[in-house]
């Protein structure tokens, strides 16, 4: 099925000379070709919290580095992923050295859930690092 071709709407937008000035050097950073994709790319970002604070079906992603060698923890780590099954669509282990493992684990479901599980791998000892991303399944962004 083809998709359906979106209307673009232009509009105007006022701002501070300043305020434009700081913005096109970070699109421009950025490697956005114009100031449009910037925007959309904002919206859409704010579109993503909405999403996560009004509690709809969402994805992201958990990243954990932790210590390989802390006692009983990759078994805690196991035993909490299996508590969260529902929300853990895939998990990825990698050993970044003798000491240092990353889990790279993708998430979908309710925000409430995905924060439980988050919260309950941040707090176990020798969790080194643990980092949320927060994104969308992408039905509700156009």
């Amino acid at each position: 099925m083809a998709r359906e071709m979106k209307k673009i709407v232009r509009f105007g937008v006022s701002m501070d000379e300043g305020l434009i000035e700081r913005f096109d050097r970070s699109i421009k950073e950025k490697s956005y070709e114009n100031r449009s994709e910037a925007i959309r790319d904002l919206i859409r970002k704010e579109l993503v919290e909405e999403e996560w604070s009004l509690a709809k079906e969402i994805a992201g992603g958990i990243t954990i580095v932790y210590d390989h060698h802390q006692r009983q923890l990759a078994n805690r780590l196991l035993s909490i992923q299996h508590d969260f099954h529902d929300l853990i669509v895939c998990c990825q282990h990698v050993h970044l050295d003798h000491h240092n493992c990353l889990e790279v684990m993708v998430v979908k479901g309710k925000p409430e859930g995905v924060r439980e599980l988050f919260n309950k791998l941040r707090a176990l000892k020798g969790v080194r690092h643990i980092g949320l991303v927060k994104s969308t399944t992408g039905r509700e962004l156009v």
